[in-house]
C-alpha cells in the first residue's frame, strides 16, 4: 500500500522539473537576469523536494511501523508544501518575466504554486490525523492520501509550463541553478 504513496509522491518532482526548461539563447538581458533570479531561487527547493521524496520512499521500503510513516510522511508534506511557498514568492518577487503576457503568465504561475503549497499543507493535516493504532484504518487513511497526492501531481502544471514556454523557458535553460535543479529532480523519477 505504501508503495502507492511512493509512487504518487514522486510525480511532486515533475512540478519543479516544470520549472526549468530547455534550449538555447537568443540574449534578451532582462530575461535572463530574470530567469537567474527564479532559477538561484528553485534549486535548494527542488533538494528539499527531492530530499522529502527520498525520505518518504524510504520508509514505504522499509517495514516501517505506522508511527514513523506518520511522522515521516508529515515531515515531508510540510517541507513540500514550504517548498512550493518559497518558489511562488521567488516567482512573484521576481516580476513578470519580459515576454508577451508576462505578467498574467507570472501571476497564474503564483497562484498555482501557492494553491500546491496548500494542498501539501492539506495532507500534513491529513497524516497527522490518521489513526496509527488501527493498521487497517491507518492503510485506508494512507490510500486517501495517495489518491490526493495521485491529483496534486498530475494537475497544477498548466500555468507553470505557460510561464516557461518559449523565451522563458530558453532563458531558464541557460542557467547553471535551472540545469542543477532539473537534473537532482530528474534523478529521483525512477
Amino acid at each position: 500500500m505504501n508503495k502507492k504513496l511512493a509512487a504518487a509522491l514522486s510525480g511532486g518532482a515533475v512540478l519543479v522539473l516544470a520549472l526549468s526548461g530547455c534550449g538555447g539563447d537568443d540574449g534578451n538581458d532582462k530575461l535572463d537576469s530574470w530567469a537567474k533570479q527564479v532559477c538561484d531561487a528553485v534549486q535548494p527547493q527542488a533538494k528539499k523536494i527531492e530530499s522529502a521524496n527520498a525520505a518518504i520512499q524510504k520508509q514505504t521500503s522499509d517495514n516501517s511501523t505506522p508511527e514513523d510513516v506518520q511522522k515521516t510522511d508529515a515531515q515531508a508534506f510540510q517541507d513540500m508544501s514550504d517548498a512550493y511557498k518559497a518558489i511562488g514568492t521567488a516567482v512573484n518577487k521576481a516580476g513578470a518575466p519580459d515576454v508577451e503576457n508576462g505578467e498574467k503568465k507570472q501571476q497564474d504561475a503564483v497562484k498555482e504554486l501557492n494553491t500546491i503549497s496548500t494542498s501539501y499543507a492539506s495532507l500534513k493535516k491529513q497524516v497527522d490525523g490518521l489513526d496509527t493504532k488501527d493498521q487497517g484504518k491507518f492503510a485506508d487513511g494512507l490510500k486517501d492520501i495517495a489518491t490526493e497526492l495521485d491529483k496534486l501531481s498530475q494537475s497544477g502544471n498548466d500555468a507553470l509550463r505557460n510561464l516557461e514556454e518559449g523565451e522563458v523557458g530558453q532563458a531558464m535553460a541557460e542557467q547553471s541553478s535551472c540545469k542543477a535543479a532539473t537534473a537532482s529532480a530528474g534523478a529521483t523519477q525512477s
